[in-house]
């Protein structure tokens, strides 16, 4: 059997693990993220990989040769950043305690090291796998060589390279010539993709053939091809791995070395990796070789994902589902998991179920397969049986994204209960700024990798629906998410309740939040279809009245959905400054522009009401119609809960949190959303609610009286900052006041204030220092936010929900200054957030305990929509308002305005 050299491809994952990790800091506030996600990744493949070879290898300090051929390379990348520089040296040592050999070569890149060993290794029959992320390993691939990327769980021998790239290993380098690699700086044929760089490599055979043609092909990329013909011999040499480097070691000196434990201990201590150091500290009292990092001897190869041994049964008779169903009734909590016929959660059917006990075993019970060699329980019996248990309200569960399984299982009579926790909504509230979907949160927190979706079921044309599945395959992979699941549970929950806001976020908000979602989304809103397909007939006829009067200002007819027609009419023809460009060097068209040009030019101000009644008509007016559900006659969005950072609700499928109110058309589509019979919507609107955080977290005094004295809190400032009486403000003073009020929240600055209210920026400077003399509070709260960001990476809403900010520490300036805005707005726009999720919790249940059947029907931003019965409506106008304002009690108080209509607009102009 011939032996296996390992090689790492250390820089690769020292920045994957540096932008993919939170700003970890240990207890002297040194970064150490790179550090633990470089390491974790060792782990794994220590257990993954069976070799008897390792190396490490990173980029050497200085200059490459490649740098002397060709002194742009990689020259667009950023400076290290610091916190990034300072785990170098550390992360080394720690790689070397674990006796792995560490590689750098001077005036070579970690490559062409990389490159070089697999050859050597080759030659002497020694297999090598490769553990990188960067595709252009790939044109080493071979017989004798492989690559695995640790975080993606993904593998790549000969067939791989050519399922994924579209040529083989021996044409990556043509491919990549002709394609460019943005990230080393190395331009490719302009406008040649992935896929025609592999449609002229199949046709013709190579790169040189592809040359020796180019004068065959035809169009844009063709005159491309031949401009850049002169570039492709450099580009090739330099995106080609260099093997023959003169290397300082042999092969056969590269061996694992015993670990040095008690150096490994005093870096684990000291880097704050708490469960790793406890891991060996219990191995060394046990007198056993730590666990944390495999020994050779417990190494499985690659294909195997992991050494745990996993029991993962199929459930297919009724005798096997009591046995099972059984061990549920008795047992504290259960992971569950569905697999469907589809993704829309109000038509898909069940095809099976998986549930959980333990860790590492798991079963799963297929229902609607539709393979004729499938040996399943009938549905209707198995869920007859499975019902009282879902049912019942006393049997706890967890599920990942559980929200989606009761959609589900109430499609076929079941209504799930006994739903206490959520591993998705766990992992939000702990690192909402990281992938949050079970293949990343299984790597980072478990440290497994799991069987992925399209393994199962194909891709593309050839994909399955999951009823076509085998059993065997469908157990191992449905098994493997309850197990998960249970695993998660596990790992993040008793890392939540430690953090006492995260607790109240998580018991206290979003877990009683998640039935009030279900229930939301299950009655869906009821939609006027012919009053939204006459919006869309006027739309396309005032559409075509704009187009008519662009051409005519244009002088000639054009596209005006076209950039490329509207850049060339409005900077080549007429003239028109050129305000920004593209990163291609051309003059940009986007919306930005465009509203700086309309200031002075008609036509761009026509091309962006052109734009605002195309998004109209095919966003709301022509796509809604079709997305009404046909047995309930009404629209159903789902409720993301996981998705903003800040906390807030997202609504998509279809996204009715965002259509345009601020043009009349805009404000008609509204109008489509209608009360049935015997009812009428009411909308109830928290006023001003991110300035009333603003008082709250600032302690203001000034801002705190405004608000307790029920003032125009924009006259208010206004009067403090032009130092007049409220009533003497005029317009334009309470305008100034008002901008300030609003853009202060959001970071606003002199330059961006200046522009808004078409100021100098001296003048808009002098109102900001005038505005903080007179809120002192507002401009220490500030400050207070600021530091706290930079020295926890994250801010606080009034509740405890963290918001985190990876670009807090960014070397970049612009970033950094951005993320330093955003930790001003954060706590306002989180704690709104909170508070409106409060108040979609005590709305719904206050109907529930009064027996009302009114209903809670969509969530905007800060604003509520009911549909209320008419016999009802004194009783909730009564009293949903005060539900509404005593969810909470901060330093000011809390205000709802509210009004009642037959649609949506008429409640909102009640």
């Amino acid at each position: 059997m011939s032996k296996t050299l390992l090689l790492v491809d250390g820089s690769s994952y020292l920045y994957r693990a540096f932008h993919a990790l939170p700003d970890m800091r240990n207890a002297e506030g040194e970064p150490v993220n790179a550090v633990f996600g470089v390491l974790n990744m060792l782990r794994r493949l220590e257990i993954d990989v069976m070799s008897d070879y390792t190396a490490c290898v990173f980029d050497a300090k200085g200059k490459t040769f490649r740098d002397d051929w060709y002194p742009a390379y990689k020259a667009n990348r950023e400076t290290m950043p610091d916190n990034l520089i300072c785990q170098i040296a550390p992360l080394h040592a720690a790689i070397k305690a674990l006796g792995w050999p560490v590689l750098e070569i001077a005036g070579v890149e970690a490559d062409d090291v990389i490159g070089t060993l697999a050859v050597e290794a080759a030659r002497v029959n020694v297999q090598t796998v490769i553990s990188t992320g960067d595709k252009d390993m790939a044109q080493l691939v071979n017989s004798h060589v492989q690559l695995i990327n640790t975080m993606t769980n993904e593998t790549l021998d000969e067939a791989g390279v050519t399922t994924k790239f579209g040529v083989p290993p021996e044409r990556i380098v043509d491919y990549l010539t002709l394609v460019g690699d943005v990230a080393d700086n190395v331009p490719g044929v302009a406008k040649v993709g992935p896929k025609t760089a592999v449609k002229w490599l199949l046709e013709y055979g190579s790169l040189e053939e592809v040359v020796a043609h180019a004068a065959d092909i035809r169009g844009v990329v063709g005159e491309n091809l031949r401009a850049t013909l002169d570039w492709l011999p450099e580009a090739r040499r330099l995106l080609t791995i260099r093997t023959d480097v003169t290397l300082p070691v042999a092969l056969d000196s590269l061996i694992r070395q015993p670990r040095d434990v008690p150096v490994l201990m005093e870096m684990f201590r000291h880097f704050g990796f708490k469960s790793w150091l406890r891991e060996m500290e219990s191995a060394r009292m046990a007198d056993k070789t730590p666990t944390l990092f495999a020994s050779m001897d417990t190494a499985v190869p690659v294909s195997s994902p992991s050494p745990v041994t996993r029991d993962y049964v199929a459930i297919q008779t009724m005798v096997a589902l009591q046995d099972w169903l059984t061990q549920m009734q008795s047992a504290d909590l259960v992971a569950l998991d569905t697999e469907t016929t589809g993704l829309d959660p109000l038509t898909s059917e069940l095809v099976g179920m998986s549930f959980a006990i333990h860790p590492h075993q798991a079963v799963y019970v297929p229902l609607g397969h539709q393979r004729e060699d499938t040996v399943q329980i009938p549905r209707e019996e198995a869920l007859n049986l499975l019902k009282p248990w879902l049912e019942n309200a006393t049997r706890a569960k967890v599920g990942q994204n559980i929200k989606f399984d009761q959609h589900i299982l109430a499609n076929h009579g079941i209504h799930l209960a006994g739903v206490a926790h959520d591993t998705l909504i766990q992992a939000y509230l702990l690192e909402s700024h990281l992938p949050r979907n079970m293949d990343s949160l299984a790597m980072r927190h478990l440290g497994v990798s799991v069987i992925s979706y399209a393994s199962v079921v194909g891709k593309g044309s050839t994909q399955l629906g999951f009823e076509m599945v085998d059993i065997a395959s469908a157990t191992e992979y449905a098994a493997e998410d309850a197990d998960i699941t249970l695993q998660l549970q596990q790992t993040l929950y008793p890392k939540l309740i430690r953090d006492e806001g995260l607790a109240y976020v998580y018991q206290q908000i979003e877990m009683p939040l998640l039935p009030v979602l279900w229930q939301m989304e299950r009655t869906g809103v009821l939609l006027d279809v012919a009053r939204l397909q006459a919006q869309s007939a006027e739309l396309g006829q005032a559409l075509q009245e704009l187009e008519s009067k662009a051409h005519a200002m244009a002088g000639r007819m054009f596209n005006l959905q076209s950039p490329k027609q509207i850049q060339g009419i409005l900077f080549d023809e007429l003239k028109l400054p050129v305000i920004k460009k593209t990163p291609g060097g051309l003059p940009s068209t986007d919306e930005d522009v465009l509203e700086a040009l309309a200031l002075d030019y008609p036509l761009p101000k026509l091309l962006l009401e052109h734009r605002t009644l195309a998004k109209l008509k095919s966003t709301y007016t022509d796509k809604l119609p079709k997305m009404v559900n046909a047995r309930t006659g009404r629209v159903h969005t789902n409720y993301a809960q996981t998705v903003a950072v800040t906390g807030r609700l997202s609504s998509v499928e279809p996204n009715l949190q965002n259509i345009p109110i601020k043009t009349p058309q805009g404000r008609r589509v509204r109008e489509a959303f209608v009360a049935p019979a015997g009812h009428v919507l009411m909308s109830l609107d928290y006023s001003q609610i991110e300035l009333r955080i603003m008082a709250h977290l600032s302690g203001d005094a000034s801002l705190l009286q405004a608000f307790a004295d029920n003032l125009d809190v924009h006259r208010a400032t206004a009067a403090e900052i032009f130092g007049i009486k409220a009533e003497n403000v005029d317009a334009m003073q309470r305008r100034v006041a008002k901008t300030i009020n609003f853009g202060l929240i959001y970071g606003m600055s002199a330059f961006g204030l200046a522009r808004a209210l078409g100021l100098e920026r001296t003048a808009a400077q002098a109102y900001i220092d005038r505005y903080f003399a007179r809120y002192p509070g507002v401009a220490a709260y500030m400050q207070r936010t600021r530091e706290a960001a930079r020295q926890d990476g994250y801010v606080k809403t009034v509740f405890g929900r963290r918001l985190w900010l990876p670009e807090i520490h960014s070397p970049n300036r612009q970033r950094r200054d951005a993320a330093e805005r955003a930790a001003i707005n954060a706590p306002m726009q989180g704690t709104a957030a909170d508070l409106i999720k409060l108040a979609m919790v005590a709305c719904a249940d206050w109907l529930v305990h009064n027996q009302l059947n009114s209903r809670l029907i969509m969530q905007v931003h800060d604003e509520l929509v009911l549909e209320v019965c008419e016999s009802e409506l004194p009783r909730v106008l009564a009293e949903m308002p005060d539900v509404m304002c005593n969810i909470a009690h901060l330093r000011v108080p809390l205000k709802v305005g509210y009004g009642v209509g037959a649609n949506w607009e008429a409640a909102h102009q009640a």
